[in-house]
């Protein structure tokens, strides 16, 4: 497989994963999160990124096989010599996206844990302070007045 192929590929992958990223994003940010739809995006994140991860060794392969250094430069080097390093940089571009855009995510998820520990404290100590009877009624605790006469 020649590389400009294995680059247009590589673009496609990635361009599926930062259309997933964003939608992922959108979800996050929202009032309230559909938990079975994020499972969902991460179960197509995580194919699509594994085909990323296979297509990516390939390309290494064929560089070193082809005489290439393995680092970014080798790559490069190669990208050019085959005419399309073009392709070679809109590639790193899509990666660079795809890279904020999960950082950005993660950073969202973060935000999200934060809240939901804080509203967990806050709703554990209301419930310690405040105890109800089999009769939904609210028990007489120290230092307060029982106003259920």
């Amino acid at each position: 497989m020649s590389l400009a192929k294995l680059l247009q590929e590589q673009q496609q992958r990635l361009s599926g994963v930062i259309e997933l990223l964003l939608r992922e994003r959108e979800m996050l940010a929202g009032a309230e999160i559909d938990g079975d739809a994020l499972g969902e995006i991460a179960g197509h994140k995580q194919a699509l990124l594994a085909k990323l991860e296979a297509s990516e060794t390939l390309r290494q392969g064929v560089q070193q096989r082809l005489g290439y250094a393995s680092d970014a430069a080798g790559a490069r080097q190669a990208a050019a010599d085959a005419g399309c390093e073009p392709a070679w940089n809109q590639t790193l571009e899509l990666t660079r996206e795809a890279q904020r855009l999960n950082t950005l995510n993660g950073k969202l998820v973060e935000l999200r844990m934060e809240q939901n520990t804080r509203l967990l404290a806050f709703i554990h100590q209301a419930a310690e302070k405040t105890v109800y009877r089999p009769s939904g009624r609210v028990a007489a605790q120290s230092g307060r007045i029982n106003a259920s006469v």
